[in-house]
């Protein structure tokens, strides 16, 4: 995807865990609103992604150019800083903490309060649960509140991984929303295995397979094409 809006453009990009790559050259690009989705199977190296562009692994090469700097020698935190945000796939929360307690620590670096109460606005049910220990929430109450978490750093880019996974299914419609008008106010990307929402969240979606990209396209285009169940077939 060419944008000369892009807030995030990836060149090239290779990255693994030691002597074992799992990413070979990946080109990508996030508009500066908007959600990008990555599809593929377990193991196509999705999370692998994800940790590379926010500097919890370091890249072995190629570019990572996030708000106009290139990021690939930036640490986490100053990634963070600047922007970019990311709701893991697990332990994005702190289990024997309350809601309320979660929320404050998110909002650490804000002068006022006042992006609690947002987030509150944002997801209702968290309102309801401010006392509630983390660790006793719901799988969907605890994925509202690691992105509500995560929103509190005010992200110019948002990296989700698996927002709905072990969410029961009543709850995950009332997330996929919550996406839906977060994608016109920040940038995101969204690594997801339920296809029909991500594609509906998103834009634009790349498909990995084996590390690289062997998909790409408008969410429409992507959905429709014969090829996606070949990369999405265990």
């Amino acid at each position: 995807m060419s944008d000369t809006a892009s807030i995030l453009e990836v060149q090239g990009l290779q990255s693994g865990y030691g002597r074992s790559q799992v990413l070979f050259g990946i080109d990508l690009a996030c508009p500066a609103t908007g959600a990008v989705a990555i599809l593929g199977r377990n193991g196509a190296g999705k999370t692998t992604l994800l940790k590379t562009l926010i500097g919890e692994i370091v890249s072995m090469s190629g570019v990572i150019n996030f708000a106009g700097i290139e990021a690939q020698r930036e640490d986490t935190e100053k990634r963070v800083r600047r922007g970019m945000g990311y709701v893991p796939q697990e332990q994005a929360v702190f289990t024997t903490l309350s809601v309320r307690e979660n929320l404050t620590l998110g909002a650490i670096s804000q002068k006022d309060k006042s992006g609690i109460e947002m987030v509150l606005d944002f997801f209702p049910k968290l309102a309801e649960r401010l006392e509630q220990q983390a660790g006793t929430l719901s799988g969907g109450e605890r994925k509202m509140l690691a992105i509500g978490r995560a929103l509190l750093g005010s992200p110019k880019l948002l990296l989700l991984d698996e927002p709905t996974e072990g969410v029961w299914v009543g709850v995950i419609e009332e997330i996929a929303e919550r996406l839906e008008l977060l994608s016109k106010e920040i940038s995101m990307i969204i690594v997801e295995q339920h296809v029909a929402l991500a594609l509906r969240v998103a834009d634009y979606a790349y498909v990995m397979d084996r590390g690289k990209i062997a998909l790409e396209g408008p969410s429409d285009n992507v959905g429709n094409d014969p090829l996606l169940m070949r990369y999405l077939a265990p």
